[in-house]
């Protein structure tokens, strides 16, 4: 009650939220908080076990999350199509806190305990994409675009957060009740986002505002087909392809610079609590400076400046630190650079990437985001896994690599713009649509 009380003072005072918005607003600031704090209890140790696993093996857990990840997209199709949202989103969340219980237990009793901690790096993997997707697309099947510009600052505030609360608890529980029952701890996390996302159901259908084609908590549109009406939805529509590109191009930067941070820091020490401590305090530097942003400048950087030039601040920040890494590959700049990345995608690429599907309709927001934020993340993981072990083979520098990832960051920043101007664009087109039916057609 108290944190609610908290963020409803600053709302009023921000005055960016609507009356009938603010309930809502405060349950997906609770909701994403609570998903990204559990999520961040878990994420430190599954770093340190692909440090641990060295880069040959690491690369085969990249694939076997992409296979793990097709073969649970079309039980999430399967299950979408018939369930409302009401119960899909709770029975999600319940699933993996399942897991987790399962994963506790396996550990305890020390079965295999090698092949679970590698089973435990592709779960991890795929929960982050699977929890975090349902999450965006609950976000923007209840809030429209121009909602979505004033509010994801303040909402994705509420997941950087968690993230401080997640990994404040990892440094910090990890040795006095053990890395094992932090497990237990991020289950409970994952049922209060469940409790959250449950109490803003109830709020959101208290704002369906006229124009709105689906009611929230309705399943409307076709629910033919999973993964391949996905695949269909998106190469019908060169907006869809363009977001897609714009995600596997996220994943070619991300695995590049993942696996020279594995190189990078299995130089600068040995040890695993050292690493571990690493990670964490990046986690840390870069989640601080993220909620700072979002609290204060996010909202209105996208609102004045537009989802396109906040989309490209990401792949402009890695062409910039692609470029510097690539003259001086050591720990510092490593960090400085992972910091400032993360930053810049949660602050603002981020918001911007999930304001562009409030420009779609229904069901591309549910199958082909899902495609997207799964298959063809996971699946560029993959192939850009192997991609640089290929470079590698041919032998290049982790410096080299970087630099030849420098004008990719660039087409990437080119292709963010594009995006921005075509859905201001639909969003204008929809505007104009909903206006002249408010007017009787006139």
């Amino acid at each position: 009650m108290a944190i609610r009380a908290w963020l409803n003072e600053r709302l009023e005072r921000a005055g960016a939220v609507d009356a009938r918005e603010r309930a809502a607003v405060v349950w997906s600031f609770a909701y994403f908080f609570f998903l990204l704090a559990g999520y961040f209890i878990l994420r430190p140790v599954r770093d340190e076990m692909g440090v641990a696993a060295g880069r040959d093996v690491l690369q085969l857990l990249f694939t076997a999350t992409f296979v793990v990840m097709l073969v649970a997209a079309p039980f999430y199709a399967w299950v979408w199509k018939r369930l409302p949202r009401n119960r899909f989103v709770p029975l999600v969340y319940h699933f993996f806190v399942v897991n987790l219980a399962l994963f506790w237990l396996l550990l305890y009793l020390d079965v295999s305990r090698v092949w679970v901690a590698r089973f435990f790096f592709v779960w991890v993997s795929v929960f982050n994409l699977f929890a975090v997707s349902v999450f965006w697309s609950f976000m923007a099947d209840i809030y429209r675009t121009d909602q979505g510009k004033r509010l994801y600052g303040m909402i994705a505030a509420g997941g950087t957060a968690g993230t401080l609360l997640g990994s404040s608890v990892t440094v910090t529980l990890s040795v006095t009740i053990g890395v094992l029952n932090l497990l237990l701890v991020a289950a409970v996390l994952l049922e209060l986002a469940v409790y959250c996302s449950k109490r803003l159901e109830h709020a959101a259908s208290g704002f369906k505002l006229s124009g709105d084609e689906d009611a929230p908590g309705e399943q409307a549109g076709s629910k033919d087909g999973g993964m391949l009406a996905g695949f269909r939805l998106i190469l019908a529509s060169p907006y869809l392809t363009g977001i897609a590109i714009w995600v596997a191009l996220l994943s070619l930067a991300g695995t590049f610079l993942y696996f020279i941070q594995r190189d990078v820091v299995a130089a600068a020490s040995a040890s695993p609590a050292v690493r571990t401590q690493i990670f964490a305090a990046m986690d840390l530097s870069a989640n601080l400076l993220t909620l700072l942003l979002q609290a204060f400048l996010t909202g209105k950087f996208i609102e004045r400046l537009g989802t396109g030039v906040a989309a490209a601040v990401l792949p402009l920040m890695f062409a910039i630190g692609f470029a510097v890494l690539a003259v001086s590959p050591v720990l510092g700049v490593l960090v400085v650079f992972q910091v400032l990345q993360r930053t810049a995608n949660f602050a603002f690429s981020n918001p911007a990437r999930e304001i562009f599907f409030t420009a779609v309709d229904r069901e591309e927001k549910y199958k082909a985001k899902n495609v997207i934020d799964t298959a063809v993340f996971r699946g560029g993981d993959v192939g850009w896994a192997w991609a640089f072990a290929g470079l590698r083979s041919m032998g290049l520098s982790a410096g080299s690599i970087a630099l030849v990832a420098v004008p990719v960051a660039l087409g990437w920043a080119a292709l963010s713009f594009w995006l921005g101007r075509e859905q201001e664009r639909r969003a204008a087109t929809a505007n104009s649509q909903v206006s002249v039916t408010s007017n009787g057609g006139t």
